[in-house]
């Protein structure tokens, strides 16, 4: 938890149980979940949480960098909790929901066509993990 505090007080946000909470639940998911989801495991600790406040609380902290937005080919945000902090972007697998981290950025090649009008990017690759590849073509 004394993690997440520092998190929070970078972000300048409120450390508060529900935000405590909200991380703990997606560190311990082993992929992305849906803001449901976790709602949904946050009624388990707490008496009373709405929605809304756990929305709220995903976008500030996604926004903070704290937290990756997944953007689902469904149009479904999830969110993922990934506690490496230099730049990197995701690889998504569609079936069992793991993320992986991937190290190949195409800023340097984008920035020579666009010429430093980029402000900011986002690059996830949706695809099936070997895992489950191998599941379904029956290996």
């Amino acid at each position: 938890m004394k993690h997440f505090d520092d998190l929070l007080r970078d972000l300048n946000l409120r450390i508060t149980p529900k935000r405590r909470a909200v991380l703990d639940i997606l560190a311990g998911e082993e992929g992305y979940a849906s803001p449901e989801e976790v709602w949904r495991k946050l009624k388990l600790r707490f008496d009373r949480v709405g929605l809304p406040t756990v929305y709220r609380n995903l976008e500030e902290l996604a926004a903070g960098g704290v937290i990756t937005t997944i953007i689902h080919p469904n149009r479904q945000l999830y969110y993922y909790y990934c506690d490496r902090r230099e730049h990197h972007h995701h690889f998504v697998c569609l079936s069992c929901r793991r993320v992986e981290e991937v190290d190949v950025c195409a800023l340097p090649d984008l920035e020579k066509l666009v010429a430093g009008r980029v402000v900011s990017h986002i690059f996830q690759a949706n695809g099936y993990c070997r895992e489950c590849l191998a599941r379904q073509q029956g290996g």
